[in-house]
């Protein structure tokens, strides 16, 4: 029987690629999916804190075991920015201005070295569970790739010659930081 996982989320993108990690076992439905119309506030300090209050709006609301995640890109020449305001760093939720920005940031810097993280905040029965999924890399000096979405084009995972944006989504879902994190949630779920 596939289960209903709720994923308090409204990004299409995350949903779809999340979905596909999680196929066959399990059916994913969304913020819209269940009408919740409400843009839940990150105010946390931290990527557990935003993930948490995610998914205790949700269960709070709608009664409705979810799962949540926040994610991030986090430069380390930029002091871990943009992290926790990866998806509105330029002060707009808009892919291609944060993106510029940072690269305006990165000018001149010798350091490239990034991670992406997710944690992702599973409440299930009343209980929070937490998995963390990181993925090293670097940031090139110009975008590269029209997969993906966020920094994609910009980050190049260690040990690859190619950007998030240059691999297809089942390479990416192999080895990015929310599949990482995801892993540790479906081995959790199978228990």
């Amino acid at each position: 029987m596939i289960q209903k996982l709720v994923f308090a989320t409204n990004n299409q993108h995350k949903t779809a690629e999340v979905a596909k990690i999680l196929a066959p076992n399990y059916e994913v439905l969304n913020l819209k999916d269940i009408n919740c119309l409400v843009d839940i506030p990150e105010t946390g300090d931290t990527f557990v804190e935003n993930a948490t209050l995610k998914s205790t709006y949700v269960f709070e609301n709608f009664g409705l075991d979810c799962f949540a995640d926040d994610s991030g890109l986090e430069v380390e020449a930029l002091n871990n920015e943009p992290g926790i305001y990866s998806a509105r760093y330029s002060g707009v939720k808009d892919d291609t201005t944060n993106l510029q920005l940072l690269l305006k940031n990165m000018e001149g810097q010798t350091n490239r070295k990034a991670r992406f993280k997710t944690v992702i905040s599973l409440l299930k029965n009343g209980e929070n569970h937490l998995f963390e999924g990181v993925i090293e890399g670097t940031i090139t000096l110009n975008p590269s790739g029209t997969n993906g979405f966020g920094y994609d084009p910009i980050f190049k995972p260690n040990g690859y010659n190619i950007t998030f944006a240059e691999m297809d989504m089942a390479e990416k879902n192999k080895i990015s930081h929310r599949a990482l994190a995801m892993q540790k949630l479906i081995e959790f779920l199978k228990k």
